[in-house]
């Protein structure tokens, strides 16, 4: 026999391999990029967040629910978090918050306290499949939601639509960003996040056309014609420090600020400075008066 003839079906079984190996990973990159599956259980609403009102979404987008304590899980749920002294007589600008891929929103009342204290209200949206929200997270299916709740609450009279800001933590950057494509803000701010996930994918050695999710924040920074700070841990183990450098730098209004931390633990010991950096962002681009 040939060797030609004899090389046939190793090649075959290494292709065979090759595309196992794509499908796998086709098939767990979601697993990995949304880990709500290592989360721990978060069955009922906590008491004691003051103000807040419940909103829940339908799958489709249709509002199901806009006030009380719902009952267990159903549809995507989100926290609308009125700011000190906004009311329809009197509206005020509003927040919307994007966790990170690990966390839900009832983790985020306390820490981002600030903002309703100046005056700023909170949209803090959920991610299917997290917390008590059903279905599965997907960059299009968390930027529908996004948008639908923007459309929601910025319809409310207490909120000011002409002054809206979006602040994405690590993947939440991704999910502002994905939003901001369709509801441009008057500010953004991106925390511990990444320029997109194929070039995290590339540094793995993970071709860009396999990534089902590409979130490429990168690209919508510098289409942005708004003040965006970016801010980054130097010790960041997870994204890089050069991901948080090159997002400011290809954003036309764009500021890096670099905080002595890493990912988990951001901003680190200087609150005082990292809320310095916030209030100033909100006051240079209007969202709140100077």
């Amino acid at each position: 026999m040939p060797r030609s003839r004899k090389l046939i079906p190793l090649v075959v079984g290494l292709a065979l391999v090759a595309l196992g190996l794509v499908a796998l990973l086709f098939l767990v990159q979601r697993k990995v990029l949304f880990p709500r599956h290592l989360i721990v259980a978060v069955p009922d609403v906590p008491a004691g967040v003051e103000g807040r009102e419940i909103l829940r979404l339908g799958l489709d987008g249709t509002l199901l629910q806009a006030g009380g304590v719902p009952a267990g899980k159903g549809g995507v749920e989100a926290w609308f978090l009125p700011g000190k002294g906004v009311s329809a007589a009197s509206p005020g600008p509003l927040l919307v918050f994007a966790h990170g891929n690990g966390e839900v929103i009832d983790l985020w009342p306390e820490a981002l306290s600030p903002y309703r204290a100046a005056g700023v209200s909170l949209l803090l949206p959920e991610y299917r499949g997290y917390g008590r929200s059903e279905g599965t997270p997907s960059e299009r299916a968390i930027r529908d939601d996004f948008v639908a709740l923007l459309d929601l609450v910025t319809a409310r009279p207490e909120v000011d639509a002409e002054r809206v800001a979006y602040h994405g933590r690590s993947l939440g950057g991704g999910a502002v960003c994905a939003l901001a494509r369709l509801r441009p803000p008057r500010a953004l701010i991106l925390e511990s996040t990444f320029t997109s996930i194929r070039d995290r994918a590339a540094a793995l050695f993970i071709p860009g056309f396999l990534v089902r999710d590409p979130f490429d924040n990168e690209e919508v920074v510098t289409a942005l014609d708004v003040p965006v700070l970016v801010m980054h841990g130097t010790r960041d183990g997870i994204v890089p420090l050069s991901d948080g450098e090159a997002l400011a730098a290809a954003a036309p209004r764009g500021r890096f600020v670099a905080f002595d931390c890493g990912h988990n633990d951001f901003p680190g010991p200087d609150r005082a400075g990292y809320w310095a950096e916030i209030h100033a962002l909100l006051r240079e681009s209007g969202v709140v008066g100077r």
